[in-house]
């Protein structure tokens, strides 16, 4: 008999749990919506019309909002799917110029500072489109208008949620219209390898890549300054891709631990043995110009003070 209530007492404690989860809203394990999720995409889509890329011409943030927004609102978080973003792909839609893509794998801090807001490269996140959803988090309740602030399912729960849907679409238009040399960094210290499989590169860029419009592809490798080497050109999956590439018909380089990009993360790790990068310039070259300043500086205090001692001895 007790053994029984204790089971009943139980039982209704957990019933009692998930109903007062699914009052608060606590439906899933992601992050809810971004708070003010409405102001930070359209204030985005100013800042970048107007100061990061003014070229793109004039575009209606407020009617690329609501195309956004009802990609996702009213319908079940986990049946969103990359074509419900069609309308606002095409409302944020703008060319990208030719040899300026970067595609990347598990770098994307490192990528954001080398591509420089398109200035050096453009990658997915210097794109209009790409620009509005980056690091934000958002989805909807079915038969609801509003979004859902508590909770976001995960892509463990479901594959088709909103933030999941929107950057394969994303990916996919980036990489239709990436043209000339295109560029991929990838971070040679990433657990499981450089060139992940699934992977959005993997998935959704190499199968959307235009080959007529590409002249080359250009890989580089980058070990993170504190991390591992596990992965290089010619090896592992790095070798996997290089392969892969070169089975399409593409022209393919890999370099390791590309020197400008090593430079950009020696900024944070100065001291460290892997950011002791010798000078191109020969020390014969640069000797004569430091001895000169020392010598002018030193026959200029000789001068100095001997025409100190003639006047000290024409005075006494």
């Amino acid at each position: 008999m007790m053994k029984s209530l204790c089971l009943s007492l139980l039982l209704v404690s957990v019933l009692f749990m998930n109903s007062l989860l699914e009052v608060q809203g606590k439906k899933w394990k992601g992050e809810g919506t971004t708070l003010n999720l409405e102001s930070i995409v359209i204030g985005r889509c100013y800042d970048y019309i107007r100061l990061v890329n003014p070229a793109v011409g004039e575009k209606n943030c407020s009617e690329i909002w609501e195309a956004f927004k009802n990609a996702f609102i009213n319908k079940d978080p986990c049946s969103i799917l990359p074509k419900d973003y069609e309308l606002f792909i095409n409302l944020s839609f703008h060319p990208i110029p030719p040899n300026k893509s970067l595609f990347w794998e598990n770098n994307q801090l490192l990528v954001n500072s080398f591509a420089d807001r398109g200035r050096r490269y453009m990658s997915l996140a210097d794109t209009l489109f790409g620009f509005l959803g980056d690091f934000l988090n958002w989805c909807g309740q079915a038969n609801s208008t509003g979004l859902d602030y508590e909770s976001c399912p995960t892509t463990e729960e479901c594959e088709n949620n909103a933030v999941e849907s929107f950057w394969r679409m994303a990916s996919i238009t980036y990489a239709q219209h990436s043209s000339g040399v295109i560029h991929v960094l990838l971070n040679g210290s990433a657990d499981g390898g450089a060139y992940p499989q699934p992977g959005f590169f993997a998935d959704y860029e190499i199968p959307n890549l235009q080959k007529d419009k590409i002249s080359q592809i250009v890989i580089w490798v980058v070990d993170d300054i504190e991390g591992p080497d596990i992965d290089s050109c010619g090896t592992h999956t790095v070798n996997v891709l290089e392969n892969r590439l070169s089975t399409l018909g593409y022209d393919v380089t890999c370099t390791d631990n590309y020197k400008s990009v090593m430079f950009l993360l020696c900024l944070d790790y100065p001291d460290d043995s892997k950011c002791t990068f010798s000078s191109s310039a020969p020390a014969a070259q640069r000797g004569p110009v430091s001895s000169d300043r020392g010598g002018s500086w030193n026959k200029l205090m000789f001068v100095s003070f001997v025409g100190f001692l003639f006047r000290f001895a024409l005075v006494y």
